[in-house]
């Protein structure tokens, strides 16, 4: 097996709506994202999947998210929009463009400080 990874950064605020009906104060970050696709075996350029191809996705993907208030993009009108669901949501679509019969996402680290993040894998 190998494994291909791809970090990109977006900037988007969010507030977190806690169980008992408050909303913490809406902030920003500098998000990290990256993505590990596994390969069971590599092509005929000796790759798994092409670095750029694997980077432009989760751009494009992001995107969505880069200078947003994150709450105001679906799925996180209705969801919170927390590092743990922002990497599932991630994972799920990227998973819906890249995934084939040898190539797989395997996982997604979102980062909403340096020292700080959550992981999504299945």
């Amino acid at each position: 097996m190998y494994d291909v990874i791809a970090t990109t950064q977006f900037s988007a605020a969010h507030r977190l709506k806690y169980l008992d009906g408050k909303f913490e104060n809406l902030h920003g970050h500098n998000w990290t994202a990256t993505v590990t696709v596994s390969s069971r075996e590599v092509n005929a350029m000796g790759v798994g999947i092409d670095f750029i191809v694997l980077k432009k996705e989760t751009e494009s993907l992001l995107s969505k998210l880069d200078y947003q208030t994150i709450n105001d993009i679906p799925p996180f009108d209705k969801q919170n929009p927390s590092a743990e669901n922002i990497a599932r949501w991630v994972f799920k679509e990227l998973s819906l463009k890249l995934n084939m019969d040898d190539v797989k996402v395997k996982q997604v680290e979102i980062r909403e400080m340096p020292d700080c993040g959550a992981v999504y894998y299945e």
